[in-house]
C-alpha cells in the first residue's frame, strides 16, 4: 500500500492536539513520497466519533482501535496493535507525536518492526523521494539532519512545532476490535493526575507567563499567578528548568529542552536569562516579551518586546495595566 501512517493519541475519549499536527505533517509528505496519509488512533469504547474530526486535516483513512480493555494507555498492549497496523499496511513513513506517551511508545514499534527511529523531530521534507528529518543535538546547539536506510521511516516529531492544516477532505473512519492481552506488561493504569487545580496545561495554552532564576523564590510566583489571571482562562504557567530544578514549580511547567515545547500566540520570559535550552522550547511562540534587569541577558535577542528592569516592579504595574485594559473593554 505504502503511504504515511499517523499515530494520533486520545485521553479520556478526547483526541488530543498534537494528532493534528501529526497528521498535518503526514499530509505534506505524501505530495512527494505518493501514496495517503492514514491515522491509528487506540483508546476505549465510543472513540470513533471523536477520531473522525481528524479527516479535517487531510487523513483520508482513520482506523480506530477501540474497546473497553484500552481505554487506558498501555504501551504494552498498544505496541503490539501498531506495529501490526503498519506491517499489514506496507507504510513507508510512520508518524508519533514526541510526547511522553509517545517517547514511550515509537522506541517499543520501532524495536518490534526492528528499524531505527528519528526522535524529536523538528523538521521533514522528502527530496527525490527521500524522506529527511531535522532534529536537535548536544542539548538544542545544533541541529543534524538524518535519512533513513531502513523501512518504514519511524519518526516522532516534537509537539508545539508543526503548524496545524486543515483541508476540504474527509476520512472513511473504521473501527476494530484488535486482539489484547489484559494483562500485558504485568501492570495497570490505578490513576491519571493531571495539572493540579484544573491549571491550563502550559503545552496547549494560547498564553504562557514563565518565570525563571531571577524570581528568587517559590514565594514570589503569586506576581506570575496574577498576570496569568490578569491575561485570562487560556494562560498557563511556565518555568524555566533552573527553577524547577531548585524545587519552586512542578515539572510539568518546565518549558524548554528537557522540558515541554510550546507555541502560545503571546509568551512572557520573566526573570529568564535564555539559555539556548530553554529557547528550544518556545522560539516558535508568536510574540515573545522577556522582563529582565540585565539588558545583556541573551532571552532579548529572541523578544519581540523586552523590558530592562526590576521583575518585582514592572510585573506588578503590567499586570495592572493589563486589568485596565480588559475593564475598559
Amino acid at each position: 500500500m505504502g503511504g504515511i501512517l499517523a499515530i494520533a493519541e486520545q485521553r479520556d475519549g478526547k483526541i488530543r492536539g498534537v494528532s493534528r499536527e501529526v497528521v498535518t505533517a503526514a499530509v505534506s509528505l505524501t505530495g512527494e513520497l505518493g501514496g495517503d496519509a492514514h491515522v491509528l488512533v487506540i483508546g476505549g469504547e465510543g472513540l470513533s466519533g471523536s477520531a473522525g474530526d481528524l479527516g479535517r486535516f487531510g487523513a483520508t483513512r482513520i482506523r480506530v482501535a477501540e474497546q473497553a480493555s484500552l481505554e487506558d494507555f498501555n504501551p504494552h498492549a498498544y505496541a503490539p496493535i501498531i506495529a501490526e497496523e503498519v506491517k499489514s499496511g506496507g507504510y513507508d513513513v510512520v508518524l508519533f507525536g514526541a510526547t511522553a506517551q509517545g517517547k514511550d511508545l515509537a522506541p517499543r514499534v520501532a524495536a518490534l518492526i526492528d528499524v531505527p527511529l528519528a526522535a524529536d523531530v523538528t523538521g521533514l521534507e522528502a527530496t527525490g523521494g527521500e524522506l529527511v528529518a531535522t532534529r536537535p543535538v548536544y542539548s538544542g546547539k545544533a541541529f543534524a539532519k538524518v535519512t533513513f536506510d531502513a523501512a518504514p521511516a519511524m519518526v516522532s516529531i516534537r509537539p508545539n512545532v508543526f503548524q496545524t492544516a486543515e483541508s476540504e477532505g474527509s476520512a472513511d473512519v473504521e473501527a476494530f476490535a484488535p486482539e489484547v492481552d489484559a494483562g500485558a506488561g504485568g501492570y495497570r493504569l490505578v490513576e491519571f493526575q493531571g495539572v493540579g487545580g484544573g491549571a491550563k496545561d502550559v503545552a496547549e495554552a494560547g498564553t504562557v507567563v514563565s518565570g525563571g532564576r531571577g524570581m528568587k523564590g517559590p514565594e514570589n510566583w503569586g506576581l506570575l499567578e496574577d498576570l496569568r489571571e490578569a491575561l485570562g482562562t487560556d494562560t498557563a504557567l511556565g518555568a524555566s528548568r533552573a527553577a524547577v530544578d531548585a524545587g519552586w514549580r512542578p515539572h510539568g511547567e518546565q518549558v524548554g529542552q528537557t522540558g515541554k515545547t510550546v507555541a502560545p500566540k503571546l509568551y512572557f520570559a520573566v526573570g529568564i536569562s535564555g539559555a539556548i535550552q530553554h529557547l528550544a522550547g518556545m522560539r516558535t511562540s508568536g510574540t515573545i516579551v522577556a522582563v529582565n534587569k540585565d539588558p545583556d541577558a541573551p532571552i532579548f535577542a529572541s523578544a519581540d518586546y523586552g523590558i530592562v528592569g526590576d521583575l518585582f516592579e514592572v510585573v506588578p504595574k503590567l499586570t495592572e495595566e493589563i486589568r485596565a485594559l480588559k475593564a475598559g473593554d
